[in-house]
């Protein structure tokens, strides 16, 4: 009955005509940034992050929420007709979506990869329903060693389950905790690694290193590569799968959703990394494999319900815990304490409509997706012939008002300018920005509860160890460590990195 009431709540909340508003705004850019290519959610929540400071929390919050999974709906969409992946969730579907394009079936496969991913969406916002309160009242367990200790782990999964060498993910989070130390010191006054710059005296701005690392970046390389001309979209027929495409597909739905929630639940996993352990299975598991990269339905099912379910859980330890399990939740921790709200345990408490609310707005958000995505998919298309040197100016543009509006002043347009030259280099020597991203968020939380771990703990480093849960997460930290760095399991991750990037 608890559960009843806190979902109407939530409904009271999404329901609201604002609340609708922005929802339905969220998604519709998320659609269209998963549709077009080069531009991913990360970069596009990064550039409307200046935004939230005039909005009420709970909508930026649903804003931000509805671009994220809206992504996944909409990289199918490019994946399928042109073999494009708008998102790189959806790298996996072209695989197969393409194929039943070319065998002129786009408008099944189009059809499956919305069906699949409302009902992943669905079950998503379930789990966070019904699984959040449960890890909330767990996560009051936890003293400021838990949290030094979980936060390590976070770190460690986002090392190893980073895109290519271990060495420079590890050196990527380091530099990020080390951006994040950068400002006065809280407890001593001290200024740290500022360079004598006054602005530096808070620390650097997490939406210049947001939209620096990434949407500047992004414009640099896509630019670079001159993807300027206009993309052609396969003839679309018949939106409805036959029986024989629907009886292979639920089965593949299912466990794609299943391993997605999964996944998502992971610092590191999320969207990306369930898609390809979706069709990893699926492979392993049809009784044809031979089909699979020809057009199967299942290589569409299961990836793309995979993804959106991944992205849906992955809400979970950021709601609960303030553990953000990718870069995108590192991004709606920036949004929330822009809003001085503090994710964690409390947040169903003393945010309870605010949290509720979100939740609802998932589903709705989902439902809203399905009834768009596919009277829109030539929309969609369409925008795939605007020319990228017009488009990538308009970005821009964007960009630098959102950066001056902050505090009304150029310097952090000179940071992300900074950024974007660093964002490019870590692009040239194939480093993956996430991490750093991760880092800097996690950087100053891991150094305040390792503090205060400290001094209740009067200096002794044994409380991490004394403590049952610190301890288990630590030792579960440096079991992971150990088995990615060895030697065979390594070989096998470079694969299949390898493998997801041809």
């Amino acid at each position: 009955m608890e559960i009843l009431s806190h979902l109407a709540l939530g409904f009271s909340v999404a329901l609201s005509f604002e609340n609708l508003l922005y929802c339905m705004f969220g998604v519709i850019v998320g659609t269209a940034i998963g549709v077009l290519p080069g531009l991913g959610p990360l970069a596009t929540i990064a550039m409307l992050l200046p935004l939230t400071y005039t909005l009420e929390p709970t909508s930026a919050l649903i804003m931000l929420s509805g671009i994220y999974y809206g992504a996944q709906y909409g990289g199918s969409t490019t994946a399928i007709l042109v073999n494009l992946p708008g998102e790189s969730a959806s790298v996996v579907t072209c695989l197969d979506g393409h194929k039943m394009a070319l065998n002129g079936r786009a408008g099944s496969a189009l059809a499956i990869a919305a069906l699949g991913s409302f009902f992943a969406g669905t079950v998503g916002t379930a789990l966070i329903a019904g699984f959040a309160p449960v890890l909330a009242t767990f996560a009051f367990n936890f003293g400021p060693a838990e949290y030094f200790a979980l936060m390590v782990l976070g770190l460690v999964a986002a090392v190893t389950l980073a895109h290519g060498s271990l060495l420079k993910a590890l050196a990527m989070v380091v530099f990020g905790l080390v951006l994040g130390c950068i400002g006065i010191d809280v407890n001593s006054g001290v200024a740290r690694l500022d360079f004598g710059f006054l602005e530096l005296a808070d620390g650097i701005e997490f939406v210049a290193i947001a939209m620096g690392v990434f949407a500047f970046t992004d414009i640099i390389v896509n630019w670079r590569k001159k993807q300027q001309e206009p993309v052609l979209a396969a003839k679309v027929t018949s939106l409805m799968p036959s029986r024989e495409e629907f009886k292979e597909s639920w089965p593949a739905a299912i466990r794609g959703t299943a391993l997605g929630c999964v996944l998502g639940l992971l610092p590191g996993g999320g969207a990306t990394l369930s898609s390809f352990a979706s069709y990893t299975i699926e492979k392993r598991v049809s009784r044809h494999p031979e089909r699979f990269g020809h057009g199967a339905p299942a290589g569409v099912a299961g990836p793309e319900s995979a993804n959106n379910a991944g992205s849906q859980s992955s809400f979970i330890p950021m709601l609960t815990l303030g553990i953000p399990s990718n870069g995108v939740m590192a991004l709606m921790i920036g949004a929330m304490m822009i809003h001085d709200i503090v994710p964690g345990p409390q947040i169903m408490t003393e945010n309870a409509p605010m949290f509720w609310g979100l939740v609802v707005s998932m589903w709705i958000g989902n439902l809203m997706l399905l009834v768009l995505n596919l009277p829109m998919v030539g929309i969609w298309v369409k925008l795939l012939r605007v020319k990228y040197d017009v488009l990538a100016p308009l970005i821009l543009i964007f960009c630098l008002i959102g950066l001056y509006s902050i505090h009304n002043q150029s310097f952090e347009i000179y940071l992300a300018a900074i950024f974007a030259v660093v964002g490019y280099l870590f692009k040239r020597m194939n480093c993956e920005p996430a991490p750093l991203l991760l880092g800097f968020i996690l950087g100053p939380m891991m150094e305040e509860n390792l503090r205060r771990a400290l001094l209740l703990s009067r200096g002794s480093a044994m409380t991490f160890i004394e403590r049952p849960i610190s301890a288990g997460l630590l030792v579960v930290s440096a079991l992971i460590l150990a088995v990615v760095l060895s030697p065979a399991l390594r070989r096998k991750r470079e694969e299949v990195f390898a493998e997801e990037e041809a």
